[in-house]
């Protein structure tokens, strides 16, 4: 039995349908004997649109009502995530970030992380249960809720598996892993198989928005290993692995 982070990004639950395909990935997955925590994004556009409702409203909103109105988009994910999963005969309980124990600094819209406590997630995973989620987001010393800015669903699903002791992380995406090139514009583009992390953080700081920066950095410091691949397919993705590790020694590579 492995246990296992999966990370879904706003094109993966981008609307019922999608969210249900997550679904019963999500219950295969455990199907197969495995614990499953998932970290899910806003749906779709949902954060460019509370974004753009907010601006409508106020030009300079305040960036604390900004941090608290952001949070909304991946409560609404997790929360129909866990309904799609019960429909499917399984057990989920959703968390926000919050309630999963992710506490950061004071600063919003671009918080860091400080420490993650999952408690409440670890219980759920204890009972048989999927642990679903909010990425993206935390609370402060005060009590207020933050967000950890461009990328912070990959960054907490990455927290998230160091603070359970997973055996690895999956980032879920729209392609089916990183390239040499973006396939969606250069079609001769080939998938890389297996990757370091210098060589990942390479293209992160270079442009390639598979991965963002903070995310691998985390995982590096902690030797996560990742496994980057499509949520609309089954075919085998890129993983980024420690020096020294065996790929084939890593659960759920099918």
């Amino acid at each position: 039995m492995a246990l296992i982070v999966q990370k879904y990004g706003g094109s993966s639950v981008a609307d019922s349908e999608s969210i249900k395909r997550v679904a019963k990935r999500v219950v295969e997955t455990k199907k197969k004997g495995n614990k499953v925590a998932v970290v899910v994004s806003a749906m779709g556009d949902t954060t460019d649109d509370l974004i753009d409702q907010a601006l409508s409203i106020d030009s300079n909103p305040p960036e604390r009502e900004m941090d608290m109105l952001m949070t909304a988009g991946e409560r609404i994910s997790m929360s129909l995530l866990a309904m799609a999963i019960h429909a499917e005969g399984e057990r989920a309980h959703s968390f926000t970030g919050q309630q999963a124990g992710f506490f950061t600094d004071a600063r919003y819209g671009a918080a860091h992380i400080k420490a993650v406590k999952p408690d409440r997630v670890k219980n759920a995973l204890s009972l048989g249960d999927v642990a679903i989620v909010a990425g993206f987001q935390g609370i402060n010393a005060k009590g207020d809720a933050t967000t950890l800015g461009r990328g912070g669903s990959d960054t907490s699903a990455v927290a998230l598996a160091v603070a359970l002791g997973a055996d690895i992380c999956e980032i879920y995406t729209d392609v089916d892993g990183v390239f040499t090139a973006d396939p969606r514009i250069v079609p001769a583009a080939r998938r890389i198989p297996v990757i370091g992390y210098e060589a990942i953080l390479e293209m992160a700081s270079c442009g390639s928005k598979v991965l963002a920066l903070r995310c691998v950095e985390y995982a590096q410091r902690f030797n996560m290993p990742l496994h980057v691949r499509s949520s609309f397919s089954h075919r085998a993705g890129t993983l980024i692995v420690p020096d020294g590790v065996d790929p084939r020694t890593l659960p759920n590579l099918n």
